[in-house]
């Protein structure tokens, strides 16, 4: 008999749960002990083989790993940096402000933490963009740049190449600089599930070609967005990289492309388009593996990237994060992603200027400031985005 009076149903969900220190994930009526389990020891403990003392049942045998938020012990140095080293080009932002009043107070934050610019990938075409610069671009000249998106209607039409291209001229007259956040993460820019697979639009579709080559033409770059965190692709089991927090995006045996498919695609799109200037952002979804972004850097001459939504990252292999960020210097661009409150953006001064320890971050390990050299923040903060867009320095 369950107590409290538990319905039945609700008992099988909670059934579902995985406790965070039994060792034991329940499914159904199945159960396994994973301490015994000699690849879920390695993947725990590493060469340490074990906690080194006996482990016992208690109270947190019942906390949940989305609920577990520890307090550590450890007294360290913590560095307050009100405003960036060097006034920066915030070159991956949203549409988080949508009245004059928002807009207003969010130049006032940007003052305040050391932004001249922000650019806002707004993926938007026809009347929504053309109300957009009138908002931003008309109310608060060079503070904000604005990317524009793809017309995706009746992509299957014969006129269809002709008529993306003219939209993309079209929000260049009116202000668009730059294109994005042209993403595919499987399912193409449409993210349409019930598509055939070969009406989808992915990067390197010929449909897309003269696009490309008109954004080269018009000096503007692609904030390009392929793929997804590679722990997405993984099951959603004890072994799952990532917590709770982003399970919602997993896309473990569903429909669309794989994630090395996904970089192939892009790889190719890139190839094929030279002189189209992609911003790859998130760190290119390999920042898991700096050795191979380099040579993908070093592959391609016109692959840019944006650190955008990836402190997670450098944050956590600090060492080989400088040597990558010293490296290609001139090939990487700050940037957000992460809405417009002035902690946020005084949280990335201090992973990028400090040499602070064991900062709490977004995910469940810590992370360790790289302080890295001004030369290096001086083009990762602006003179890289400077170069791309064809900023004039008023700063």
């Amino acid at each position: 008999m369950l107590p409290y009076k538990i319905t039945a149903m609700k008992a099988n969900k909670l059934i579902l749960f995985i406790t965070l220190f039994s060792g034991t994930a329940v499914m159904g009526q199945h159960s396994k002990s994973w301490h015994t389990d000699p690849d879920w020891i390695l993947s725990k403990y590493d060469a340490w083989g074990g906690p080194g003392v006996s482990s016992a049942p208690g109270p947190m045998d019942t906390v949940l790993l989305k609920d577990y938020a520890p307090r550590s012990s450890v007294i360290s140095q913590t560095t307050f940096i009100p405003k960036a080293r060097f006034a920066a080009i915030d070159a991956h932002t949203h549409v988080v402000a949508r009245n004059e009043n928002e807009i207003t107070e969010w130049v006032k934050t940007m003052d305040e933490v050391g932004i001249q610019t922000s650019v806002i990938l707004t993926n938007a075409i026809g009347k929504e963009f053309e109300l957009l610069a009138t908002l931003y671009l008309k109310q608060h000249p060079g503070r904000f740049i604005l990317y524009c998106g793809m017309d995706t209607t009746n992509a299957g039409s014969r006129d269809y190449p002709e008529r993306v291209v003219a939209e993309l001229a079209r929000c260049y007259k009116i202000g668009a600089r730059g294109v994005g956040e042209w993403t595919d993460k499987g399912l193409g820019f449409t993210t349409d599930s019930t598509l055939d697979p070969e009406k989808r639009l992915h990067p390197n579709d010929p449909r897309l070609y003269g696009f490309w080559e008109k954004c080269a033409a018009l000096k503007m770059p692609v904030s390009f967005h392929i793929s997804d965190h590679p722990s997405n692709w993984t099951p959603l089991d004890v072994y799952q990289e990532r917590t709770p927090d982003y399970q919602h995006f997993n896309k473990y045996k569903k429909d669309g492309l794989s994630y090395e498919d996904l970089l192939a695609v892009r790889d190719q799109t890139i190839q094929q388009h030279p002189k189209t200037i992609f911003l790859v952002c998130h760190l290119a979804n390999e920042g898991n593996d700096l050795t191979r972004l380099g040579k993908l850097l070093d592959t391609y001459p016109n692959m840019y990237l944006d650190i955008s939504a990836r402190d997670y990252e450098v944050g956590r292999t600090p060492r080989a994060g400088l040597k990558f960020l010293t490296k290609y210097s001139k090939r990487v661009l700050f940037g957000t992603d992460m809405g417009r409150e002035k902690r946020m953006y005084r949280a990335w001064w201090r992973l990028l200027e400090s040499d602070d320890e064991f900062i709490v971050g977004r995910m469940w390990w810590r992370y360790y400031g790289l302080k890295l050299p001004e030369t290096v923040l001086k083009d990762l903060y602006r003179d890289n985005a400077l170069r791309m867009l064809h900023i004039k320095n008023s700063y």
